[in-house]
Parts: structure tokens; C-alpha cells; sequence
């Protein structure tokens, strides 16, 4: 079960906008030079009026500790939270910003890294780049977007990387668009793959390396896929410490019908991307509709905001 975390009130030091109506932000706190340290592939929580948490990468250098940056891309259909941000933030604005977790780590046993990116899933994939560059460890990022003009920070990816590891893929490019499946048919050994973008690159990230060795595949998700066919039914927890028996109806979740009974979960996104109410179970079938458990993980691990279960799932509680 994952912990509270720190939970500063940063400052907004700089806007600016980028292609494809991506805002990079900024935030620097007021009074500490030096932030929460972070590795590439960090994520942080923003705090909302009204409630709402969103969760968005850092996407700077992990050895600049003076300032977190993030990318945030306008989201029409949406919930709410990147509207709301490109609306109303203003330089001089405070927010509370959680200090940094890290699900979608760089493996450092890894002899070749082989980052994907698709449209504003580039943000934790140019951390991930700079801290490879800076090592000096082999890597090669893959950036996908619909056009040059719509490709958010991809000046500052040209500036900094060398040519040969910055490959662009352009939809409106033909000399640039490429096959995945076929960029991804062979595995070199020691190298492993990371990937992030809308949901309709994950499925084509995540069919294409199906093939490849489970444990060095990563990934992370900003929305769990949407299954229009799918009719949540009731179900029965059972909290493996004490016996009890839990029903959860059809219309809520496993979540609220624990927090209801007692139990003490954390929770951030409650959208089955972020894993802060992830726990474990010891029995059962579960229904796995979150973006966040590997095909690993799924085997002993469930995401109570959004998963359920058939029949009876027995919970690590």
C-alpha cells in the first residue's frame, strides 16, 4: 500500500506554450533552493481547486533539483484537470505539488534503452534522455507526433541530443513514418524498452513488443483504455487479516466500499494510472481495467479504483 507524500506549495516561476497546445510549466518553491530529489521517469501530483489530483511527468534534468517542469497538454475531452491549468495558471500562482514517485524507472543491469514516445508522452522520455546522455549509457529515442508543427518541445530534443539517438516519426511525413512492429521484430539482448503516449500508441506499443522478454518491457500510461462493451457486475471482497466480507455493487468501486469499511487506502488519480491505491490479493480472478500493473504484477496485484473482480477476490488487507 503506497504512503502519503510530502506535499509542497510551489510557485508557478514560468510558462511557456508549445506545439501541439502543450504548456510547460515550471514551479520552484519560494523559500527551499533545493526540491525533493527525483529519478527519470517521475511523476508528480497537482493539486487542484475542487479536489482534483492529476498526475503529469518531469520531464527536467534529474540533476537540477531547483525546479520541477512539466508538459500539459489540453485535453478537450478530458477531465477537467488540463483545462483547468491552460485556463487559469499564471506566473506568480501557488499550487501544491507532491514530491516526486517513480513507477516507470530506468533498469540499470539494461545494456541498450529503447525510448518511445508518442505525441505528449514524450515528457518523461526527455528526462529519461537526458540522464542516459549525461551517463553516457546507450540509448535511442523514438518520437512520434502527426506533424513537426503539432511535436511539443522538440527544439529543445534537437538542441540537446545528438542526431543519432533522436529518431522523428511524422504522420503527414512518409519519409518518416515507420512500422513499428517492425522496429520492434527483433529484441537485442540486454536491451530494454520503455513507452508512453494516448492510448491508441500503447496498443500499438504494447502488441508490437509482445514478443519481447516481459521484465524489460515499461511503460506508462496516462488513461486506462475504454472497453465501451464492458457492464461492471457485483462482486465479494474478502479482507484476508480478518475474514470480513465486503459486497461491492455493480455501480462503485472496490475502493470506496473498503474506504467505507474502514480501511485506510491512499489514493490519487482514481483512474487506474498512478498505482497510489495499489494492494495485493491472495485469491480470486480479478478484472484488471487499470494502465498501471505489468503482466507480472497482475498475478498478485490489483488497483481497487477501477479493477473488480468475478465472484470473490480475497485482498492482501
Amino acid at each position: 500500500m503506497a504512503s502519503p507524500r510530502l506535499i509542497m506549495k510551489m510557485k508557478v516561476a514560468s510558462l511557456r506554450h508549445e506545439a501541439g497546445d502543450v504548456s510547460v510549466v515550471e514551479f520552484r518553491h519560494p523559500r527551499r533552493p533545493q526540491l525533493p530529489s527525483f529519478e527519470a521517469g517521475s511523476h508528480v501530483d497537482i493539486h487542484m481547486p475542487g479536489g482534483k489530483v492529476r498526475q503529469y511527468s518531469l520531464m527536467g534534468h534529474p540533476a537540477d533539483l531547483s525546479r520541477y517542469l512539466i508538459g500539459v497538454k489540453r485535453e478537450e475531452t478530458g477531465r477537467g484537470g488540463s483545462a483547468w491549468l491552460h485556463a487559469n495558471l499564471k506566473v506568480g500562482d501557488e499550487m501544491p505539488v507532491s514530491a516526486p514517485r517513480n513507477h516507470f524507472r530506468l533498469h540499470d543491469k539494461a545494456q541498450a534503452h529503447l525510448l518511445l514516445g508518442g505525441g505528449i508522452g514524450i515528457t518523461p522520455m526527455i528526462a529519461m534522455a537526458r540522464a542516459l546522455e549525461a551517463q553516457g549509457k546507450a540509448f535511442v529515442l523514438h518520437f512520434f507526433a502527426r506533424s513537426r508543427s503539432m511535436a511539443p518541445m522538440l527544439a529543445d530534443l534537437e538542441a540537446e541530443l545528438p542526431a543519432d539517438r533522436l529518431v522523428l516519426h511524422f504522420d503527414d511525413d512518409p519519409a518518416t513514418v515507420v512500422d513499428l512492429a517492425e522496429l520492434l521484430k527483433e529484441q537485442k539482448d540486454g536491451t530494454h524498452l520503455y513507452y508512453c503516449g494516448p492510448p491508441g500508441f500503447m496498443a500499438w506499443a504494447r502488441a508490437s513488443s509482445a514478443h519481447w522478454k516481459p521484465d524489460t518491457v515499461h511503460f506508462e500510461a496516462f488513461q486506462p483504455e475504454e472497453d465501451p462493451n464492458f457492464a461492471p457486475e457485483p462482486f465479494t471482497i474478502q479482507l484476508h487479516s480478518t475474514g470480513q466480507e465486503l459486497e461491492v455493487p455493480a455501480n462503485a468501486s472496490a475502493l470506496t466500499v473498503l474506504r467505507a469499511a474502514g480501511l485506510l487506502l491512499f489514493s490519487s488519480c482514481e483512474n487506474g494510472v498512478c498505482g497510489s491505491c495499489e494492494c495485493g490479493f491472495v485469491a480470486g480472478e480479478p478484472i484488471h481495467r487499470d494502465a498501471f500493473l505489468s503482466p507480472e504484477a497482475r498475478t498478485r496485484r490489483f488497483i481497487p479504483c477501477v479493477s473488480r473482480a468475478k465472484g470473490q477476490i480475497i485482498l492482501d488487507l
